[in-house]
């Protein structure tokens, strides 16, 4: 057998068994290690011994349960209904207004932790029953919640960017303010849906009653400064990394700890709080480290097949497709793998084989790094197996039923792929910032 033809049935294999609904990283190390042993006899064991020693040794990946801690810490401690209700008193008297104000929560929301799981939790638990207390029209209200909580990949601190820039080894400074831009762009473009949707067709959202809107210009100001947490906890994580103060893994400390000290401040955090994010922080990082290791097994038996130098050959010379066309063929695959595979999964077992070849294509990998981000945003809500799909569906109530869900996310999705196309029509939308941020 050809190493194509061993690289084609691993993959093949590995997709199969997921479709038995097995574990993620179960299935990816199980077809790696029996891959391994079948190849290289006994000599083959030591794959999965080199990727575990590889992954405790990762220094960077101690920043995973600092950002998935600071998510939870917020989410336990309710730390967001002091920004909801921000967003409820200034955005409540327009059409679409609690909607628009949703998308405004999740961008601080994302400020505040790397992952789409705590905004999904906290728009679910919050923003959810008070959308459908006010007879907002169920599928818009799921489908905001779901496009929302995806900025929590893109907008910095991003824990799917720490891991890209780990794989392409490229500055994690750049590829945070990288995000920044697209992901404040990809909001807008949500917020603009919204409210032309909903000028036309106010039933979708309606304003809110007339005594709801009774409050005093004093307390709208004094509700304003729920914004500031976020925008404090953002600095103190940023400004110290991007000026070379902190390192990476120092910055989401003080990002953690500035997050239990609102929370005390605030007198919200209480014993329950604490034991439950931690709790809760340890079984998100567990959950990684076990998807990483696997993948990272994976793909060093996949690599050893040849498997860079096949797809570049293929792309390349067999298929003589230009640049821009290939890069558009990777990210379909990215939205095709997004239906079995989470983000981490995806991005350890296919980025070692793309980024050498985007880089040989002339491109920027922090460019790169985005674009992948934003199409592991449009595959978290693809069907029939997108991650936020299900997590909508597990926190939705009973009126909401997966029908609702799956058409609630169309229209999104849409948008989505504007962006992405923009950016990748215009890359200085990503660069920019960097570039001038680092002066290169």
């Amino acid at each position: 057998m050809s190493y194509e033809a061993i690289a084609l049935t691993m993959f093949a294999s590995m997709m199969v068994m997921l479709l038995t609904g097995q574990r993620v990283f179960a299935v990816i190390g199980f077809v790696a290690v029996v891959a391994a042993l079948a190849l290289y006899g006994e000599g083959g064991g030591q794959f999965a011994f080199t990727a575990a020693m590889k992954a405790m040794k990762w220094y960077p990946l101690l920043t995973l349960p600092m950002f998935i801690f600071m998510g939870y810490i917020i989410a336990e401690s309710r730390l967001a209904d002091d920004l909801y209700r921000m967003f409820h008193v200034w955005m409540g008297p327009v059409n679409g207004g609690l909607a628009i104000g949703t998308i405004g929560l999740m961008v601080l929301i994302s400020a505040m932790n790397g992952l789409s799981v705590a905004g999904m939790a906290i728009g679910a638990t919050i923003a959810l029953p008070e959308l459908l207390r006010r007879n907002y029209d169920k599928r818009m209200v799921t489908g905001v919640i779901q496009a929302g909580s995806s900025l929590g990949i893109l907008v910095p601190p991003s824990v799917v960017l720490v891991l890209y820039a780990m794989i392409a080894r490229q500055p994690v400074g750049q590829l945070w303010l990288a995000g920044l831009i697209p992901g404040l762009m990809m909001a807008t473009l949500f917020i603009l849906y919204i409210a032309i949707r909903c000028r036309f067709q106010p039933k979708l959202g309606p304003a809110l009653p007339a005594d709801e809107r009774n409050v005093s210009r004093a307390e709208k100001f004094r509700l304003l400064r729920a914004g500031i947490l976020p925008l404090a906890i953002f600095a103190v994580m940023m400004v110290p990394f991007v000026n070379g103060w902190t390192s990476l893994v120092e910055s989401s400390a003080l990002g953690a700890l500035t997050a239990l000290i609102a929370a005390a401040l605030k007198r919200r955090l209480t014993w329950e709080v604490f034991e439950s994010s931690v709790t809760k922080t340890l079984g998100i990082s567990c959950m990684f480290m076990w998807i990483i290791v696997a993948a990272l097994c994976f793909a060093a038996v996949f690599d050893g097949l040849g498997a860079v130098r096949a797809i570049e050959t293929l792309f390349v010379e067999r298929l003589a497709l230009d640049p821009l066309m290939i890069l558009i063929l990777m990210q379909l695959s990215f939205l095709l793998l997004g239906t079995f595979l989470d983000d981490t999964a995806m991005l350890v077992i296919v980025a070692p084989l793309y980024v050498p070849l985007v880089a040989s294509l002339g491109y920027d990998l922090i460019w790169y790094g985005v674009l992948y981000t934003i199409t592991c945003q449009i595959a978290y809500m693809t069907p029939p197996f997108g991650y936020n799909l299900f997590l909508m569906r597990a926190m939705a109530p009973p009126e909401i039923s997966i029908g609702d869900i799956y058409r609630s996310i169309v229209p999104f999705v849409g948008v989505m792929i504007l962006a992405l196309a923009i950016v990748i029509a215009f890359p200085q939308i990503a660069l920019w910032l960097p570039q001038t941020v680092y002066g290169k």
